[in-house]
Formats: structure tokens, C-alpha cells, sequence
């Protein structure tokens, strides 16, 4: 790939279907229509001042892809900083300064910012964690996420958390046997349910 050739530019709406294969563990899986969808974010993001997805075009291609968002660093302070994240290229395109192209892009948005810190989140994907390491970010913390009905359900079975339990102190043990024994009968009624039919 010839680097000159390749063009950075901010996402649209119709890059939304060279998105979706390029971010393809990103989809959504509980959606009927996943290229509307997308589109709609694109669009979203267009019209927001703090984030922004980026492109990397080559040959009329999108060979690679970025989000940036601009999100304070501490939440008593008023210090932004540029959080790097889903920064992906495809396999037949890494090595050749696509990275490069798109970490040069969001150095110079946090600078049109006035932002002095940039921070990367690449969870999950060693060729990423390792490119941004390279390029001196340094890992600051480390982000864990959960569906909000899994972790409602984690802090139902403990007994902490929840008003009821708030008030009742060592009844853990107890609280935590109920919801079990209660899950198994339920467990039982699906399972006879469906044998049932």
C-alpha cells in the first residue's frame, strides 16, 4: 500500500456495511436490521463534538478504522483526554502504516481539542495493546464490562445491593441459599415444561 495514496477521513453513514465487516465482533446480535443500525450511530456520531469514528481509504476501500471520543480523565476534574479504542485494519493491510495513519489523525484532533493526553483502550487484542505500547501508551487501568442484567443478578444473589438486603446484615448466606434453591425450582418447572410439549 502506498501511504501517500491512503486518505483519513471521518465515517459516514454509507461506510456503514465496510464497517460491520471490519468491526464484525462488534455487531449487534440481537438486532433484525445491523446495517441500519449502524448507519444510525454513524450519524449520530457525526453530529456529536466529542467522538468521532475515522477511516482509513485506499483503492476506495475502507481498509481500517477508529473511535475517538473526548471524556474527562478524573470525574472531579475538568481534564479532558482522547480515549483511542476499536482501532482495527484489516489482515491484509496491517504492517503498512495504517496504524500510524490513524493514531497521526487523532493526535492532531486532540490537539485541535486542546486535549494533552490520549489513552487507548484495546481489550482483548494483543496486536493492538502491543501497537499502542510502541507508540508509548502505557496501560492506566484496565476496563471490564458486563451485561447490566448480569450484574444485577450478581448483586441480587449476594444479598448486597439491593434496598431489602441493605438492611438485614449478615443474611447473606441465607439470602444467597433462597435465590438458589428458588433458581432450581424454576429450572425444574422450564425443564418439565418443555418435555411436556
Amino acid at each position: 500500500m502506498a501511504r501517500q495514496l491512503a486518505k483519513v477521513r471521518d465515517a459516514v453513514p454509507d461506510d456503514a456495511p465496510a464497517l460491520l465487516v471490519l468491526w464484525h465482533d462488534l455487531v449487534p446480535r440481537r438486532t433484525d436490521d445491523p446495517l441500519e443500525q449502524a448507519r444510525g450511530a454513524l450519524a449520530r456520531v457525526a453530529a456529536d463534538p466529542d467522538e468521532r469514528i475515522l477511516v482509513v481509504e485506499w483503492a476506495y476501500e475502507v481498509i481500517g478504522a477508529v473511535q475517538l471520543r473526548r471524556v474527562p480523565i478524573a470525574p472531579l476534574g475538568d481534564e479532558m483526554a482522547i480515549l483511542v479504542s476499536h482501532l482495527q485494519v484489516l489482515t491484509g493491510h496491517r504492517r503498512q502504516g495504517v496504524g500510524h495513519l490513524l493514531l497521526e489523525a487523532a493526535v492532531a484532533w486532540a490537539e485541535e481539542k486542546d486535549v494533552a493526553y490520549l489513552t487507548g483502550a484495546a481489550t482483548g487484542a494483543r496486536d493492538t495493546n502491543r501497537f499502542l505500547a510502541r507508540l508509548g501508551l502505557g496501560q492506566t487501568g484496565v476496563l471490564r464490562g458486563a451485561p447490566v442484567s448480569a450484574v444485577r443478578s450478581r448483586l441480587g444473589a449476594s444479598g448486597r445491593g439491593t434496598p431489602a438486603a441493605a438492611g438485614v446484615r449478615g443474611s447473606g448466606a441465607r439470602n444467597l441459599g433462597m435465590v438458589l434453591a428458588s433458581r432450581r425450582s424454576q429450572r425444574r418447572r422450564t425443564e418439565r415444561g418443555a418435555r411436556d410439549d
